[in-house]
This record gives C-alpha cells, structure tokens and sequence, in this order.
C-alpha cells in the first residue's frame, strides 16, 4: 500500500519533530512547511491525502491559507491545530469545512487518531459494521424462529431497516445481500402472522395494535389544542425507512418528543387506509354511515375526495369542533409552493393538516417511467431519491415555517409500498378490482400459498362488492398477474413499487411527533 502522504504546516515545525518520527514508523510520509505562503507553492507541484494546518503564524495566517486551500482543492482534508479556543475561529474554520480541529498541545496519538477518522473512516466504518451486523445476524435468526406478537413484529422490523442503512454504504456487498434474505425470511413470517391474527384485531376480545382507523382518535387528538398549533404532516406512501433518512433534516428544526409505529389497515392502498385515518372508520363503516362519499374499487370515479368531509364528521364526533382547522391536499409542485406562500395565515388554526401525496407520485411514475426505473432500482436508491426530493421540496420549507411559528409538527403516513419481484397467478370475472397487491371480486382463482384470502370481507372490516365477494392480498414481493398476456404484464410490473398488500414495508408505519427547536 502507498504511503500516506501528509502536508504538515507551522512556522514552529522543529518543536513537532517528535510527532513526525512518530508518523514515519507508521510508514506516513510527512512533508514540512514553516508559513502558508511556502506550502500554497508546495501544494500547486505535489499531490497530498491531508493537512495539518497551524492557526497563529506569522504572514498568511492559518484561516487565511485554509480559504486559499479550499479555493484550489476543496476536496482536500484539513486539520486546523491552534492553541486558541476562541470561539470564532472554530466557527470561521468550521464553515471552510475542515476534517477536525485539535487544540495544542497536541500529542501523536491524537494526531493518528485524527488521520484514522479522515482517511481510514469509510473502511474502519466499513469493517466494524459488517462485524456487528455478523453478531445481530444470528440474534435476528433467533428472534424470527420465536417473533409472536405485534410488538414484536415492530421491534423486529424496526431493527431491520437499522442495519439496511447501516449497511447500505459498506463495500461487502454480501453482507447486504444476506440481510435481504433475512428481509424476505421476516416477510415469509409475518404474512402468515397477517392469516393468523389480521381478523382478531377487529375482536375486543384480543389484544390489537394501533390501527389506521384508530390512529386520529387515540393518537392525534390527545396532541390539539388551543395552546399551540399543530401541524399534521401525512406524506402518503411513506416508508419507515425513508422517514429514517428524512429525521436527522427535520431535526435541523424540531425536536423528536417520541416516535410510534401504527399498523396500516388492508388494503395497504389509500382510498382504504387514509380515509380510514380521516374518518376514524373501517371501510364497511364509511360505506354504510357516509354512501355519498364512500366508492368501491368498480366504482366510477375519484375514490380518495372525500377526506376532508370525512375529518370533519370524526372532528364532531370527537367534541373537537371548538379547534379552529384546515385540510389541504398537495398534488404538485405548485400547490406546494402556493401553500408555503402563504403559511403565515395558518398561524391563527388550532390544526392544520396537509396530506403531501409526493411518494406517492414517485412510486407510481417509477412503474410508468423508464428513467425513474433506472434511478430507484432497489430500496437504497429509492430512500436516496426520495431524500432528494425531500431537501429540496416545498414541505420541508413548509417545516421549517411551522418551527419559526411555533407550530407542534406531527408526521406520519397511511402505508407503505414494497419492491415487487414475483408474480403470483390470479383469474376473476371483468368486475375483479385492478390493484396489483390486491383483489377483490367474486369467483377468484389463485395460487394459495403466498396470499391471503379474506373469504367474508366482514370479518375484517371491508365492504363486499356483491354477496358472493372476497379479498386476497398479495404476501411479501409477490404481485397478481392474470394468464392472459402474462409474460408482458410480469415484465412490465416486476421491480416496481406497489403497495395494497401484506408486507412489513406496507403495513408497519411510523407516527412521529416532533416540538420546535
């Protein structure tokens, strides 16, 4: 392996004579300058890993050679050592983007220490990850042989979607692939936890986990008051783990005050669970008490406009009208950027509630898209994209509005979605629903072993379409294609986003409450 090569620079260069011997037997090879001017010409002919810079020199100061530095290599790490502690050098030396700051008198091993974290980072991180992960491997092997309750579940996908981000930067490629299995292994278990428990939930004899239809009564409502606004953030199709590489922006802003996880209702769709969220009803319920609002999937037209009429009954029923609210729906980038225009005037509203419906959209053009296919190929890439879209979109000015208004900010989704790569084969009559995760119709045929079949809609809340219908849902990555055109349907579909279905991706979803900063 080459030698590292390190610029040193300080006009007291003999004093570290000691440091440098220390950093030669470590095979560093240490070139020296005595003042910023000497090492500018020094780096214009050599090609350095890193820098060691003294802040009180005489000439060009050391903030002055780090600008000149940086204004040439910006890539170029630098440590700035110095024997000041005032404050506003740090921050001057902190915005150029130094690799650290070390205060003197400084001693070698805190030098090695330093050239360890900025130039051995990615594979000391690399190395020590795959490490841990070897030990939880076994661990999660265990927990998914004996995983019983829903709790359990929570605290087992949880721990999943830990170690997918963890891991997803380190170079051993195999201990990535092996925590996929284990992630097809989880969903293998928990689809057939889904056939054993689903329908007990709806029984006030068992135990049962918050639930879409549950979520605003027990969840939300115990948040509002006339004291502080509420901002409610559900952004639909959320992942819990692109709301993990979404928290540390939003911490920028707020504070987390406690983060739960909720259970999305089948079907894992939105015209199911987010209207469920609004209405605090089952499916079956909103059809018989609300018919001018509720359709089926045969029916015609819009299946999800009725939301803001369904949260204004539940506000009633709660005894919540005294809460002054708004309800907007964000479809676009326009109406995104309308609303933070105006986000001033929600300072007055007890609650505010905004439905951003942008990972939604991402999901379903990466099916229709061939570029988005290509840019969100895997769960990785998909979390990085919508993490783009995140920092850069209207909602997160929307957030940082609300923190300067003192806005209390709750976010949370209404499921969410799953890589699709198996299909399973399904045959029904011309009125069989359309979703891929998801059927419902009379006189289905399937292939039993990765669906699970509702047999009577009423037994879990849903309304039948005619006296003789059902559901099934699709288990894990597999998605319905009928016999017909099969090999086209399977090539168009497969390693796409789609949710409706039975997976911990779908329906184990987060509800995070956050305080200003």
């Amino acid at each position: 392996m080459n030698a590292i090569n390190i610029l040193w620079i300080d006009d007291e260069i003999d004093l570290l004579k000691p440091h440098i011997l220390f950093l030669e037997k470590r095979n560093y090879k240490v070139t020296t300058c005595t003042s910023g001017s000497e090492a500018l010409d020094v780096l214009e002919d050599t090609k350095f890993d890193i820098v060691f810079l003294d802040e009180n020199m005489p000439g060009l100061t050391g903030l002055e050679t780090l600008n000149e530095i940086k204004e040439k290599q910006d890539n170029l790490p630098v440590v700035m050592i110095t024997k000041s502690e005032e404050e506003y050098i740090m921050e001057e030396a902190i915005g150029n983007k130094i690799a650290d700051y070390l205060i003197k008198p400084v001693n070698p091993n805190q030098i090695l220490l330093s050239l360890k974290k900025n130039l051995d980072h990615s594979r000391l991180i690399s190395e020590k990850t795959t490490s841990n992960y070897q030990q939880e491997f076994r661990k999660i092997a265990m927990e998914l042989a004996m995983v019983n309750t829903y709790e359990e579940w929570v605290a087992l996908y949880q721990k999943l979607i830990y170690w997918e981000i963890q891991l997803e930067d380190i170079e051993d490629i195999g201990m990535f692939e092996i925590l996929e299995s284990q992630k097809v292994e989880a969903n293998a278990q928990f689809g057939k936890f889904i056939d054993k428990n689903y329908a007990d939930w709806f029984d006030s004899r068992y135990e049962s986990p918050e639930m879409s239809h549950t979520l605003f009564k027990n969840k939300i409502a115990p948040q509002l008051s006339k004291d502080q606004p509420t901002l409610l953030v559900v952004i639909d199709n959320l992942r819990y783990d692109q709301f993990k590489v979404f928290e540390p922006i939003i911490n920028n802003y707020y504070k987390k005050e406690s983060e739960t996880a909720f259970f999305s209702i089948l079907p894992t769709a939105t015209q199911y669970a987010r209207n469920a969220i609004f209405s605090g009803l089952m499916p079956c319920e909103m059809e018989k008490l609300f018919p001018q609002y509720w359709k089926n999937d045969t029916d015609e037209g819009g299946k999800n406009l009725h939301e803001e009429d369904f949260l204004k009954a539940q506000i009633k029923r709660l005894g919540l009208s005294h809460l002054n609210y708004e309800y907007h729906k964000i479809t676009n980038l326009k109406t995104g950027k309308k609303l933070v225009e105006n986000f001033n005037s929600l300072k007055n509203n007890d609650l505010t509630v905004v439905v951003y419906n942008f990972v939604d959209m991402l999901s379903h053009s990466k099916t229709e898209m061939e570029v988005v296919r290509e840019l969100a190929s895997n769960d990785k890439a998909y979390r990085s994209l919508a993490l783009s879209w995140f920092k850069n979109s209207p909602l997160l000015e929307m957030i940082h509005q609300a923190q300067l208004l003192g806005f209390k900010l709750i976010l949370t989704t209404d499921h969410g979605t799953i890589n699709v790569k198996n299909p399973s084969k399904v045959v029904g009559d011309r009125d069989t629903s359309l979703n891929l995760r998801y059927k419902t119709g009379r006189s289905l045929t399937f292939e039993n072993k990765e669906v699970y079949h509702a047999k009577d809609p009423k037994d879990i809340h849903l309304p039948s379409i005619t006296m003789s219908s059902s559901f099934i849902f699709a288990k894990g990555d597999f998605f319905f294609a009928y016999p017909n055109n099969y090999n086209h349907y399977v090539s168009y579909y497969r390693n796409t986003y789609q949710h409706g279905g039975v997976s911990l991706e779908e329906m184990i979803i987060p509800f995070v409450v956050f305080t200003p900063k």
